[in-house]
């Protein structure tokens, strides 16, 4: 056996073993995306103090919550001087399916609180899940049932399972209803994303609506608006369908992730949340559709119970796609 190799030889024998060592999940993959992810974690109105606690243990910047636009400016001067970055506002539930108009127009004040939160922040995005439906007695089918047919042009859906769907006919003509009044709100809210220049990222955090990425994207894509977009939560969705389809079929409409994760039963039907990668999400997967539909954003922790070094280290592994 010749045993001496000339240089050539030896970085050409390198660079082969490394890729497979790669291919292997034994480097660091990070080198092969070209996405940027940014790490942060919900803090409604974040002191100092928070701030640095976060900035230390790795992350950078936070979600905030609806406060005074005084209160948001504040925190934007001390995340500046960190060198944070206050990177959205969680508004959360709204009840624009409401039978109540004064409960239409409450939900429509407290989103525009939001957005100039928003604003004052130096954040970009507000989250909001325009209503939700179901209760009452009300049938719906489990989450591994649905097999949804909807029309493109309404977003209206026709069928939620195969074969005979009488039994969900209260359950269809609610989510139709949601529809229509959820976006005829959301275009009220425009004019001043648009001015305040800040996203409206509409969720379908297990509000019964939405439920499968076709039909979530034909939603958030009929308002034609780059005002309007999609905050994704992965976990949240896995027992309706793999995040990786619900990342593919949003593509371009993805405005901000959030982190959790869920454990699957062992049937597949039904399960808990975990923490980010102790459950059934394919964190490698996912970080790959992130990679594959240009998603260069945020990825915010909405989980307690472990470090923050422990989060920021489990977030470091998703980002390096591991």
């Amino acid at each position: 056996m010749n045993i001496h190799l000339t240089r050539r030889d030896f970085v050409r024998t390198s660079a082969a073993a490394g890729l497979g060592l790669w291919a292997a999940g034994t480097l660091d993959a990070r080198a092969a995306f070209k996405t940027k992810l940014h790490k942060a974690m919900i803090r409604k109105k974040p002191s100092e103090k928070e701030l640095q606690e976060l900035k230390d243990a790795g992350f950078e910047g936070v979600e905030g919550g609806i406060v005074t636009v005084e209160e948001a400016a504040e925190c934007r001067k001390i995340a500046d001087k960190l060198g944070m970055r206050v990177h959205a506002v969680l508004r959360g539930w709204a009840e624009f399916n409401s039978d109540d108009p004064a409960k239409v127009e409450s939900s429509l004040k407290v989103t525009e609180d939001a957005l100039r939160a928003a604003h004052a922040f130096g954040a970009d995005a507000v989250l909001l899940v325009p209503c939700r439906i179901g209760g009452k007695g009300m049938a719906m089918p489990e989450a591994w049932e649905f097999d949804i047919e909807f029309d493109k042009k309404t977003g209206h859906v026709k069928k939620v399972v195969a074969g005979d769907n009488e039994k969900y006919k209260d359950y269809i003509a609610a989510q139709n209803h949601a529809t229509d009044t959820s976006r005829a709100a959301v275009k009220r809210l425009i004019p001043l994303a648009k001015q305040l220049k800040v996203v409206i990222a509409l969720e379908n955090v297990w509000n019964n609506l939405w439920v499968k990425p076709a039909l979530f994207q034909n939603f958030v894509a009929s308002f034609h608006d780059e005002w309007v977009k999609a905050y994704f939560d992965i976990g949240n969705h896995m027992k309706y369908q793999k995040p990786e389809d619900w990342i593919r079929a949003l593509g371009p409409l993805l405005s901000k992730c959030h982190i959790k994760d869920f454990q699957l039963n062992a049937d597949g039907h039904g399960g808990k949340f975990v923490h980010p990668r102790d459950g059934s999400v394919n964190w490698p997967v996912v970080r790959q559709a992130l990679e594959e539909v240009g998603y260069n954003g945020w990825l915010t922790i909405e989980d307690g119970g472990l470090s923050l070094k422990e989060f920021n280290d489990r977030l470091d592994l998703i980002i390096a796609g591991k």
